[in-house]
C-alpha cells in the first residue's frame, strides 16, 4: 500500500509577503475598491442604525438586535446564496447584490425623513438590507482566487480585512459627521449612492461566463452538495467551529457598543465613532504583519492567541472609565479580530475547490453571522439581566475556555490536499444515455485477505471523496463467500450528477484512486457498473 506524501514547506515568491502585492492586479484592484466602499456603506447603515435605536429607545435588548437583525439573513440564506453564487454568472450576480442594497438605504432614508421609523420598522429595514448582505458575501469570496495567484491568497484576504476594518474607521467617522451636522437619514442618502456607483463600477468588469455543458445544477440538488462536501472536510469542520465560538464571543463588545460609549466619561456619538475607529486601526497595523506572522506560527497558535487578546481587550472595556483606557483596549482588540478572522479564513479558502468554494465560504459566513446574531441578542439579554459590564467580563472568560476546548476536541488534521483540477480519469459513456432515475456504480477490488482492515481504512477516505464529490450515498459490500472480493457501491442522484463527479476529480483524487488500485489484485482494473433504479410504478404490470 502507498502511503500519502508528506509534502515539504514550498518556498514562496517574495511577492507573496508582500501585503499590497495583489492591488498590482487590474481586476483585483477594482473591485477591491468596490469592496472597500460596500464595507464603508455597511459602516456607515450600521451606526446610524444603531445610534437611531438608542435616541428611540434605551432597552439594551432592542439595540443590540440591531446587530442581529443585520447579520440573520446571512445565517438563513448563505447557503442558498452561495449556491445561486456557484450556479449563475456570478459578475451579473454580484451587480444585482449591489443595487439590492441601494433600494434598501433608499427606502431607510425616506422613513426617516417622513418621520415613520419606528423600532420595529428599523429592524424590519436592517434585516432587508442583510438579505443584501446575504447575497454579496458568497459572491465575492469565490471571486477572490480567480483574480490572483493562489501564493498571494492570504494577502488578498488581508487587503479585504484591511478594506473591512478601512472602512470602520470611515464610515462611522463619515456617519458621525453626518448624524451630528445633518441628520441619521443623511447617512443612508449616502449609503445609496454609493451603493449605486459601486454597481456601476461593477459593470465594468470583464469576466467570460462558460456554461456547464451538463447545464446548471437544480438549487437544492447545489446545496446539498455544498453541505456534503463541507460535513466530509474535517479541515472545514475544524475551521467552522473555531470561526462560531470566536464570533459568539468577540460580538458582545460590537453589539453592546453604543451603551458602552455611552457610560463612558462624556460618552456621546463622537465617542462611539472613536472607539469604532480605534478598532479598524489595530485591524490595519496587524494586517500589515500577517504574512510574517503566518511563518512564524501554525494557525492555531495563531488563533488562540489572539482569542486571549480579544479576551482580555473586551474585559478591559468592561471596566474603562474614560476613552484613554477604551481606545488602546480597541486598538488591541481589533487587532486579535483580524489575526483569527483572517487565519481561518485562509485555511478555509485553501481548502475549497472552484466548483464549490461560494458554497463552502457561504457555509463560514453564515457559521459567523449566526453566532454573532445569537451572540448580540445573548449578550443583550446577559447584560439586560446583570450589567453591561458583567455581561462583557462573562462573554470574554466563556470566549476564552470555549476555544480551548475546540482546539483539543474539534481537530483539523491539517492534511493539505492538492485540489488542481484533473482529467485523468475518462468521463463514462452510454449508449443511450438514461432520461431520469437514480444511478447506482458498482466498484469490484479482489484484494488479499490479510490486508482488509488496511483496505477497509483507506475505502474511509475513498467515502469522504465520493460524497464530497456529490455522490447521495455510499456503501462497502464484503463478499460472504469470497473473502478477498469487496464492492463499493456508490449510489449517484441521476445520469447527469453522476457525470458532473468526474468534473470535480482533483489531483488528490487521483492519487487516492492509485492508492486503493495497489490493493487490486485482478488481471485487469477492478469491474465498474453502471446501473440505473427503474421506476417500477411508472409500468403497468400486464393484465
Amino acid at each position: 500500500m502507498q502511503e500519502e506524501a508528506t509534502q515539504p514547506p514550498q518556498p514562496q515568491p517574495a511577492a507573496s509577503l508582500s501585503p499590497w502585492g495583489p492591488l498590482n492586479h487590474p481586476a483585483f484592484r477594482m473591485l477591491w475598491s468596490v469592496w472597500l466602499a460596500a464595507n464603508i456603506c455597511m459602516w456607515m447603515n450600521d451606526v446610524a442604525a444603531a445610534w437611531l435605536m438608542t435616541s428611540m429607545t434605551s432597552t439594551p435588548l432592542w439595540v443590540a438586535l440591531v446587530q442581529s437583525a443585520s447579520t440573520l439573513p446571512v445565517f438563513l440564506l448563505g447557503l442558498p446564496s452561495g449556491a445561486l453564487a456557484d450556479i449563475l454568472d456570478r459578475r451579473r450576480y454580484f451587480i444585482m447584490t449591489q443595487f439590492w442594497v441601494a433600494g434598501v438605504a433608499t427606502l431607510l432614508c425616506l422613513a426617516v425623513l417622513s418621520g415613520v421609523m419606528t423600532p420595529a420598522l428599523l429592524l424590519a429595514l436592517t434585516f432587508a438590507n442583510g438579505i443584501g448582505l446575504a447575497m454579496r458575501w458568497p459572491v465575492f469570496s469565490a471571486i477572490v482566487p480567480e483574480l490572483v495567484p493562489r501564493h498571494q491568497l492570504p494577502a488578498a484576504l488581508a487587503l479585504n480585512g484591511i478594506a473591512m476594518n478601512a472602512s470602520r474607521i470611515v464610515g462611522p467617522l463619515v456617519a458621525g459627521a453626518l448624524i451630528a451636522s445633518v441628520g441619521t437619514a443623511y447617512v443612508f442618502v449616502l449609503n445609496a449612492v454609493l451603493s449605486i456607483v459601486s454597481g456601476f463600477v461593477v459593470m465594468r468588469w470583464k469576466r467570460e461566463h462558460v456554461p456547464n455543458p451538463l447545464g446548471r445544477e437544480r438549487l437544492f440538488s447545489a446545496m446539498r452538495v455544498g453541505l456534503q462536501f463541507v460535513g466530509q472536510s474535517s479541515r472545514l469542520r475544524a475551521v467552522l467551529a473555531r470561526v462560531a465560538l470566536f464570533f459568539l464571543h468577540s460580538t458582545a463588545l460590537l453589539a453592546l457598543l453604543p451603551l458602552v460609549a455611552r457610560e463612558l466619561e462624556g460618552g456621546d456619538a463622537g465617542t462611539f465613532t472613536l472607539l469604532l475607529a480605534a478598532m479598524g486601526a489595530g485591524a490595519i497595523l496587524a494586517a500589515m504583519f500577517l504574512p510574517r506572522l503566518r511563518q512564524l506560527m501554525t494557525r492555531d497558535t495563531l488563533v488562540i492567541r489572539s482569542v486571549l487578546l480579544q479576551s482580555a481587550s473586551t474585559a478591559v472595556m468592561a471596566v474603562a472609565p474614560n476613552a484613554w483606557v477604551a481606545v488602546p483596549a480597541m486598538l488591541l482588540n481589533g487587532m486579535a479580530w483580524i489575526t483569527c478572522a483572517n487565519s481561518l479564513a485562509v485555511s478555509a479558502q485553501l481548502g475549497l475547490p472552484d466548483w464549490v468554494r461560494a458554497r463552502g465560504m457561504s457555509t463560514y459566513q453564515m457559521a459567523i453571522m449566526g453566532a454573532s446574531a445569537l451572540g448580540a441578542a445573548l449578550w443583550g439579554q446577559v447584560a439586560t439581566v446583570t450589567s453591561l459590564s458583567t455581561g462583557l467580563l462573562v462573554a470574554a472568560v466563556s470566549g476564552t475556555l470555549t476555544m480551548l476546548l475546540a482546539q483539543r476536541w474539534v481537530r483539523d488534521h491539517h492534511l493539505e490536499e492538492d485540489l488542481t483540477p484533473s482529467r485523468e480519469l475518462k468521463t463514462p459513456q452510454a449508449d443511450v444515455p438514461p432520461g431520469v432515475g437514480r444511478m447506482v456504480i458498482t466498484v469490484e477490488y479482489l484484494i488479499d485477505p490479510a490486508r482488509a482492515d488496511d483496505f477497509l481504512a483507506l475505502m474511509h477516505e475513498s467515502r469522504r471523496s465520493r460524497l464530497r464529490q456529490g455522490a447521495l450515498e455510499w456503501q462497502m459490500l464484503r463478499d460472504i463467500n469470497q473473502p478477498g472480493r469487496f464492492v463499493e457501491q456508490i449510489v449517484d442522484e441521476s445520469w447527469t450528477e453522476h457525470l458532473r463527479r468526474f468534473d470535480r476529480v482533483t489531483a488528490s483524487d487521483v492519487a487516492l484512486r492509485e492508492r486503493r488500485l495497489a490493493f487490486h489484485l485482478g488481471e485487469g482494473p477492478p469491474v465498474v457498473t453502471r446501473c440505473v433504479v427503474e421506476d417500477l410504478v411508472r409500468v403497468q404490470p400486464p393484465a
